[in-house]
């Protein structure tokens, strides 16, 4: 499934045309904690791209990454940018749609009851 799925399907990380230009006309410059790869052209006009190690999801990318993507900053996170203070959270990747996504009580999934309503209701009635 390696081989078919890298051939025909572009949400599992790189196809072979996105591999071989990467390898052919691509620059590594770094990578970062989760995993993703970022390129930048060897000739020609200077594009960037990231290589994701599973599925292609933008929010995977740390912001300032995406900064560098983006070309907000010119040179690469490391030398543009201060280093994290420690009151920083680190950034989290989009969660909507998996089991780690926020569900209110009484959602189906969260195995919590709704609390009671409070009586400060009251239904509108047509005349």
């Amino acid at each position: 499934m390696a081989i078919l799925g890298r051939t025909f399907t572009w949400w599992n990380g790189a196809t072979w045309g996105t591999w071989l230009f990467t390898r052919l006309r691509g620059e590594e410059v770094g990578r970062d904690d989760f995993g993703n790869i970022y390129y930048r052209s060897l000739k020609g006009r200077d594009r960037r791209w990231v290589i994701y190690p599973g599925d292609n999801d933008g929010s995977r990318v740390p912001p300032a990454w995406q900064a560098w993507l983006k070309r907000t900053i010119e040179e690469l996170p490391d030398k543009a940018l201060p280093p994290r203070r420690d009151f920083e959270r680190k950034p989290e990747h989009n969660v909507t749609g998996t089991m780690a996504a926020f569900r209110p009580d009484g959602a189906l999934g969260s195995n919590k009851v709704r609390p009671a309503a409070t009586g400060d209701y009251e239904p509108w009635i047509p005349e």
